[in-house]
């Protein structure tokens, strides 16, 4: 039985237990439930602890390797480019997909207020993780970092992978011997890192069986209402980006058959549905992108750790998506200027998204103020953020090896890179 399977039966066998143990109301058993969230916590920071080294010296040996360092610069230009016409279509598909729906779902006036009520309670702990967003020139000079070891002791990946490109582009102008000897370190690091997250993953059906339960045990079937429905609104609107969006966009530019496709995103595609970290869905989406897609080393190398950082997609659906939620609940009526100002905001703020869960809705705030939309409503989308992240995340890194496949797919199966080998983990 592949590792995919496994963990996919380790979340379903979670899931179901947790929503018995929900239905049965048993103070016992929902506090048996809690005491194995812990295992699934340790499984996340056990992967989590492989990202850094692995993104850097992955980083460092992509851009040093290349024999050409311009490629590095049209790859980057192009997955930019890329990134940004992605999610004008996640947010553009988002607000012709979610207003239908949400114009369905129950918004009874008592439990509105409730809801407010409950907004304006959290309106604190929202503003605190607000101002941690930086201004764009504050955000534009944290990208080089003062030291490279802090940023990434902090896990600011951003200007680790800036100080990781320019030095790699470093390595590559030194004289052939040393610049093997820092490549030959740089490679044994990443190889190492990948060989750990391989003995990690092998404990990935329990570790996302301990995440699945207590999350059903507390949440159970009870959502309904205004919550449910924007709940099943952006989960829904996910899955439909990825099946009618990323999906053809892999087969048709990146020219990669539509199931293979499928069976290479899966695997990422169940860690990051579990842990709601891009990045501890990295690993698998190297080994995929590499073995099964047959890319070039320098997208396996360098364009999926870019992405796996920066890129969300997903914020595309989910921002927009709360945004719409929050001017039904309100009873406000977006005008199209307004609309359009949230699609451009969504786009611009989604670089800025902070890598820690319910991070999209942090930075809705601004969005929110383009709409002219209260922001205390975050305090609403703060405390029911669990389910719908974990759809936002499954479509970052879908989006991510859909960008790898369209910008990868002119050197397929001809790598002028070697990403570092490891035996397949399933």
């Amino acid at each position: 039985m592949s590792l995919t399977t496994r963990v996919l039966l380790g979340l379903v066998a979670g899931l179901g237990l947790g929503i018995l143990v929900s239905e049965s109301g048993s103070p016992a058993l929902l506090q048996a439930a809690s005491a194995v969230e812990p295992v699934g916590t340790l499984f996340i920071n056990a992967i989590r602890m492989t990202v850094i080294p692995l993104v850097a010296a992955t980083l460092v040996v992509g851009v040093a390797s290349t024999p050409d360092p311009r490629v590095i610069g049209r790859i980057g230009g192009r997955a930019v480019l890329l990134f940004v016409i992605l999610l004008a279509a996640a947010a553009g598909f988002t607000a012709l997909f979610a207003p239908p729906l949400l114009a369905y779902l129950p918004v009874d006036p008592g439990a509105a207020a409730e809801l407010r009520a409950s907004a304006a309670a959290s309106a604190q702990a929202a503003e605190e993780g607000v101002r941690q967003i930086p201004t764009f020139a504050a955000w534009l000079v944290s990208l080089v970092p003062v030291n490279p070891v802090k940023a990434a002791a902090d896990g600011a990946m951003l200007p680790l992978i800036v100080f990781s490109v320019a030095f790699g582009i470093a390595v590559a102008q030194l004289q052939a011997p040393r610049r093997d000897a820092v490549l030959g370190v740089a490679g044994g690091v990443a190889e190492a890192s990948l060989t750990l997250v391989r003995w990690i993953l092998l404990t990935a059906p329990i570790g996302v069986f301990a995440l699945a339960l207590p999350l059903a045990a507390r949440m159970g079937l009870g959502a309904a209402g205004a919550v449910g429905g924007y709940v099943a609104v952006v989960s829904l609107g996910c899955v439909a980006f990825m099946a009618l969006v990323l999906y053809p966009v892999a087969a048709i530019f990146g020219r990669v058959p539509l199931a293979e496709f499928a069976r290479a995103a899966l695997p990422a595609q169940a860690v990051a549905f579990s842990a709601r970290s891009s990045l501890a869905a990295l690993p698998a989406m190297i080994e995929q992108a590499r073995d099964r897609l047959r890319l070039p080393g320098e997208v396996t190398g360098f364009l999926l750790p870019l992405a796996a950082s920066t890129f969300r997609a997903g914020a595309g659906v989910g921002v927009t998506g709360g945004v719409l939620f929050i001017a039904r609940l309100y009873g406000v009526e977006l005008s199209t200027a307004q609309l359009l100002s949230v699609l451009v905001t969504v786009v611009l703020t989604s670089f800025s998204i902070p890598g820690v869960p319910a991070g999209s809705v942090i930075v809705m705030v601004p969005v929110l103020l383009a709409a002219g939309l209260p922001p205390e409503g975050i305090g609403v989308l703060l405390a029911i953020d669990t389910v719908p992240d974990m759809f936002r995340t499954a479509t970052n890194v879908t989006a991510d090896m859909t960008a790898a496949a369209v910008v990868g797919r002119r050197g397929r199966a001809t790598p002028s890179v070697e990403a570092p080998a490891i035996e397949p983990a399933a």
